[in-house]
């Protein structure tokens, strides 16, 4: 059965939060969903790498960038990394780089817009921590859904 976030929202209007539609779709696959796996960041894309490598499969890496427009947290060999890692998406409250290839990966992939520009390497930032952007509330093991129409998150796994 093919995931519509439309759906989920006419069955579940208590359990779901919509994100605001401010977001894009970057990567191949357009529709995904899975637990939540966050990081927090700024400028600084260390931890996001970090997470790529060590987060189970079939999880969505949730990035909060505070909408820095300083820099890219993702680019084409991280975007690799996650799909060859078979991780379900990546969220970024922040900007990618390395356009064609990112859109060329197969995996789900959510951002801000493109920057060239890349991060700094410092390590800084917090990991599995309680995210708040987009008009919504990110959870770690929490779940999102992502389709053509946008992004949904619940405390639960929801019945598709």
């Amino acid at each position: 059965m093919k995931l519509k976030t439309a759906d989920l929202c006419d069955s579940y209007p208590d359990k779901v939060s919509i994100v605001d539609p401010s977001f894009s779709s970057f990567g191949k696959k357009k529709s995904f969903f899975g637990p939540i796996s966050t990081v927090k960041v700024k400028d600084d894309n260390v931890l996001v790498r970090k997470a790529l490598e060590t987060i189970p499969a079939g999880n969505v890496l949730v990035v909060d960038g505070m909408a820095s427009k300083n820099c890219a947290l993702l680019g084409g060999n991280l975007a690799e990394i996650a799909a060859e890692r078979g991780l379900a998406g990546i969220i970024i409250n922040g900007y990618i780089r390395d356009f064609m290839e990112v859109c060329e990966t197969d995996i789900g992939i959510i951002a801000l817009g493109t920057i060239p520009l890349k991060s700094k390497k410092e390590g800084k930032g917090q990991e599995n921590v309680t995210l708040e952007f987009g008009n919504a509330v990110w959870n770690p093991n929490g779940y999102v859904y992502v389709d053509e129409d946008g992004v949904i998150v619940s405390s639960e796994k929801l019945n598709i």
